[in-house]
């Protein structure tokens, strides 16, 4: 077995402590999801929880998409956990569920990960249009929950 050098182990622990491990079976793209059936229950669960729907396009490849389903976890998020009814589509290599994110009107060659706010009736709140979320490794959780939020409350671009 081939040891890492300082400098190679060091890369390593960056590498690791910027994108994470993704743990077999804890992928958050799910590339087997139903991604119709998924919105369609998150709609329900929304509309009966009186919240609002954030369906996410990535997939487990992008370092910014681990890096925003990480933040949208972490205990800071609890006002976006509170608010949205969070749904994760894959998009694969940009060969699969391209048409759900063509629905919002978002344009995945844009960049990944790539967002849509619905209301619990199914109406588009927001979408990113330009790849605001493609640099998400340097926004941070408090920038994300931001972004979200200003999102959902002028219904507009951040």
């Amino acid at each position: 077995m081939k040891r890492l050098s300082g400098v190679g182990a060091g890369f390593a622990l960056v590498c690791l402590a910027l994108f994470g491990a993704i743990p077999a079976g804890a992928s958050p793209y799910d590339p087997h999801a139903d991604a119709q059936a998924d919105i369609r229950q998150a709609l329900v669960e929304a509309h009966a929880q009186r919240k609002d729907v954030l369906v996410v396009f990535g997939a487990d490849w992008c370092a910014d998409c681990r890096v925003l389903d990480r933040a949208l976890r972490d205990p800071a998020a609890a006002s976006l956990q509170k608010r949205f009814v969070v749904v994760k589509v894959d998009v694969g290599d940009f060969d699969r569920n391209v048409g759900f994110a063509q629905r919002y009107g978002i344009d995945l060659r844009r960049g990944i990960p790539a967002a849509a706010l619905l209301s619990g009736n199914d109406r588009l709140v927001y979408a990113t249009q330009a790849g605001e979320l493609a640099d998400a490794r340097r926004m941070g959780v408090a920038a994300i929950v931001g972004f979200f939020t200003r999102a959902a409350d002028r219904g507009a671009a951040p």
